[in-house]
C-alpha cells in the first residue's frame, strides 16, 4: 500500500492520466488514473496547499511519509466512516493488503491478463500473481458454465469392418499353426502351444 504514498507526480496523457509512485519495494511505477481520480488528487493537492512535487500526497503530521501504522488508522476511520452507511462494513477485517487482494481479484475477474496484474501490483513475476487463479473459484464456474457439457451417450465400440477381417484372420492363422497370442506389458508375442 505504500506505493499509493510516496510522491505522485500526474501529467495529462491522452485519455488517461498517469501517476508515478515511489513505494513498496522501493521501485518506482507508473500506474494509469481515471480522469476523475486524477481530478480527486488535484482538487486535494489545492486543499493541502499542495507545495510541489516534492511534497507527500499523503503527509503525516510532520508532512513526511506516512508509516504503515499510520495507513492502516487512515483506513481504519474510513471503513468506520462507511461502516454507518453501510453495516456489514463492521463485521468486516479491512486492511491495506485486503484492499491490494481485492483489486486483484476484481481485475481477474474482469478478464485483465495475469501478466498485466503481476505489473500493476508490482510483481517480480507473474508466478507471484498466480495464487488469484487459484482463489477465484466463481472465475472457474463461469469458465466451466461456457463449455458445453457433453452430449454423447456412452455406447459400445464397434471396430470398422477393415479391423475385424484383420483379427479374424489372426485368429484363423493361429489356429493352423497352433499359436497363441498372449498380451504383456510391451505389446502382444506370438507364443507356441
Amino acid at each position: 500500500m505504500r506505493s499509493s504514498l510516496g510522491k505522485i507526480q500526474t501529467a495529462l496523457l491522452g485519455s488517461i492520466e498517469p501517476a508515478s509512485t515511489h513505494g513498496k519495494g522501493r521501485k518506482d511505477r507508473s500506474v494509469p488514473l481515471w480522469r476523475t481520480t486524477a481530478n480527486l488528487i488535484r482538487n486535494w493537492k489545492r486543499r493541502l496547499d499542495y507545495g510541489g512535487e516534492e511534497n507527500f500526497l499523503f503527509p503525516n503530521r510532520g508532512g513526511g511519509c506516512m508509516a504503515r501504522s499510520n495507513v492502516t488508522q487512515r483506513l481504519e476511520l474510513a471503513v468506520s466512516a462507511a461502516a454507518e452507511r453501510y453495516p456489514q462494513l463492521a463485521r468486516r477485517s479491512i486492511s491495506p493488503h485486503t484492499i491490494r487482494h481485492t483489486t486483484a481479484m476484481h481485475l481477474l475477474q474482469s478478464g485483465v491478463d495475469i501478466s498485466v496484474i503481476a505489473l500493476w501490483l508490482g510483481h517480480e513475476s507473474p508466478a507471484t500473481t498466480h495464487m488469484y487463479l487459484q482463489a477465484d473459484l466463481a472465475m472457474k464456474e463461469r469458465t466451466l458454465n461456457r463449455l458445453q457439457p457433453m452430449t454423447a451417450s456412452q455406447t459400445r465400440y464397434r471396430p470398422p469392418d477393415q479391423l475385424m477381417q484383420f483379427l479374424l484372420s489372426l485368429k484363423k492363422l493361429c489356429a493352423v499353426h497352433q499359436l497363441e497370442i498372449v498380451r504383456e506389458t510391451d505389446g502382444y508375442t506370438l507364443l507356441s502351444r
